[in-house]
């Protein structure tokens, strides 16, 4: 896929601009194309419009925005070789430029539209006087951060490269993972004022036919004034927006994506910003690191299992507190009751308020320590809740049982990997919270009920959410609960179709040196 060249991108997000018109082509008059286009970018200060002779008395123009268009290379190989006068042009304009511009991406355009796509995406268009047509010439530099580590993906084996907000090289990462003809890419524009460029990256004969038009039709679904990130994109094309869990993986890291399309799914990738969506996925994808892969599968299992223990602790912990606190006493040892008891002796509040105060409390410091700037953010979290935490108990407010509690349920939400999966449980723990105080461990078990119907419904990109559990597929269970050593999975996850079942050949499991 061309990116620097569209000859007919897909827009949407409304129609084409007044200013715009789709059937005006160029004039053979340079006067009147840049009457058209001055009045197109009227009081834009940024647009360059630099006027010139060429060879032969013959005038031009160059237009840019200023800042975007590599003004050495412009220099250099555009305008010198346009200027010189030791080569008159001999031939007719169109194969002069074509023997002049040594520029590896050029192109002709021969509307106003055309015109300023391509300045708006960063080329320099060169018109020239008595020619009906103009050069989109790759000149492009639009200025943007290193590629540096994700921060809220940190692995402690495994590639330390992450995506950041240019589209071009942000599919070269992916490109640099999987070096195959078969990794297509798709283009198209959304937004009618941001004129967002969106990528579909898919793998031909891993992604299954109808998952692949199910994605287009729902992009081009999108009508849209602006697409700033990629979160405009996935809460439109999620197939249920009022759910609390994600239905869509957004990551930061090339391999996640690699491994992902390797599996058959589809990658959307927006320009502007470094998070990419991958569908379709389920309830335990979510929870899988891609440092899981990376590791031995005994550690990769035993990590899974804890992740999935500390998910329930994360949800369940304060509800079940507060249950046996208010209803259920007797399930308590003596000793451990009269120890609650003696601490929630000067607590004015019933435990269900306690929790409640001490949640609200941690889940704002947990969001100031994100917003505050990096030297002091995790500073002001820790030490403000322990200096919170301990002043509450002093005072009465709480007991100390109960910073426990949420502190340790604080530290289980931490290890969901994926931030999205995350949130909808810390949303899920407050509506467990009350369930639990006022209906006790009854109230618990409708909670959980309700929840696995939720889940059970659910789907993403037609594929249930609960797979490989919710329909049971036995072959598949080798990479959800636990992660199989790489011998075992021999097969793909079964996702929309039968694509390209195997992925590696049997019986490669390492025989132990008898000699």
């Amino acid at each position: 896929m061309n990116l620097l060249f569209r000859k007919s991108p897909r827009r949407r997000g409304g129609q084409t601009p007044d200013e715009v018109k789709e059937n005006d082509v160029l004039s053979a008059n340079l006067d009147i194309n840049l009457k058209n286009l001055q009045s197109i970018f009227d009081t834009s200060f940024d647009i360059v419009f630099h006027k010139f002779v060429m060879t032969n008395d013959i005038k031009a123009t160059l237009i840019y925005i200023d800042g975007a268009v590599n003004t050495q290379v412009l220099e250099e190989h555009v305008l010198t070789p346009l200027l010189s006068r030791k080569e008159p042009m001999q031939q007719s304009i169109a194969d002069s430029i074509q023997e002049k511009l040594h520029i590896a991406k050029k192109q002709e355009i021969k509307t106003i539209q055309a015109c300023v796509e391509n300045i708006l995406i960063g080329n320099c268009v060169l018109l020239i006087d008595t020619v009906e047509k103009a050069y989109a010439l790759g000149l492009m530099k639009w200025e943007h951060r290193p590629i540096e580590e994700p921060a809220g993906e940190n692995v402690v084996r495994g590639p330390r490269e992450g995506f950041i907000e240019s589209l071009p090289i942000n599919l070269s990462l992916i490109r640099r993972k999987i070096k195959t003809p078969l990794l297509k890419t798709e283009s198209m524009t959304i937004g009618k004022y941001t004129n967002t460029n969106i990528a579909i990256t898919y793998i031909k004969g891993l992604a299954e036919e109808g998952l692949l038009e199910e994605v287009r039709n729902r992009l081009n679904q999108i009508d849209l004034d602006s697409v700033l990130e990629s979160g405009y994109i996935e809460e439109l094309i999620e197939d249920n927006p009022y759910s609390p869990f994600p239905q869509i993986i957004n990551t930061e890291r090339p391999d996640v994506v690699a491994s992902h399309l390797l599996e058959g799914r589809v990658a959307v990738l927006v320009d502007g910003t470094p998070f990419v969506l991958i569908v379709p996925v389920s309830f335990f994808s979510l929870l899988q690191s891609s440092e899981d892969y990376y590791q031995r599968f005994l550690i990769s299992t035993a990590i899974r299992i804890l992740r999935f223990i500390f998910m329930f602790i994360s949800l369940l912990f304060p509800s079940l507190y507060i249950a046996v606190v208010t209803y259920h006493q007797e399930m308590i040892p003596t000793n451990l009751l009269i120890s609650i008891a003696a601490a929630r002796e000067s607590v004015p509040f019933p435990a269900f308020i306690e929790a409640l105060i001490m949640e609200i409390a941690f889940e704002a410091l947990r969001e100031a320590g994100v917003r505050l700037p990096k030297q002091i953010g995790s500073a002001v979290s820790i030490v403000g809740a322990l200096v919170i935490g301990q002043a509450a108990v002093q005072a009465g407010l709480v007991s100390a049982p109960m910073v426990i509690v949420v502190a340790t349920t604080g530290i289980a939400s931490f290890m969901v990997p994926y931030t999205s999966q995350g949130t909808a449980l810390r949303m899920l723990r407050f509506p467990m919270m009350f369930l639990a105080s006022t209906l006790g461990l009854l109230g618990i078990m409708l909670g959980i009920i309700s929840i696995i119907i939720h889940l059970c419904s659910l789907r993403s990109f037609g594929v249930p959410y609960l797979s490989p559990i919710a329909p049971l597929k036995g072959k598949e269970l080798k990479d959800s609960i636990i992660r199989a050593p790489w011998w075992k999975m021999n097969t793909r996850p079964h996702l929309t179709g039968n694509y390209n079942k195997y992925r590696q050949a049997g019986g490669q499991k390492p025989e132990p040196n008898k000699n």
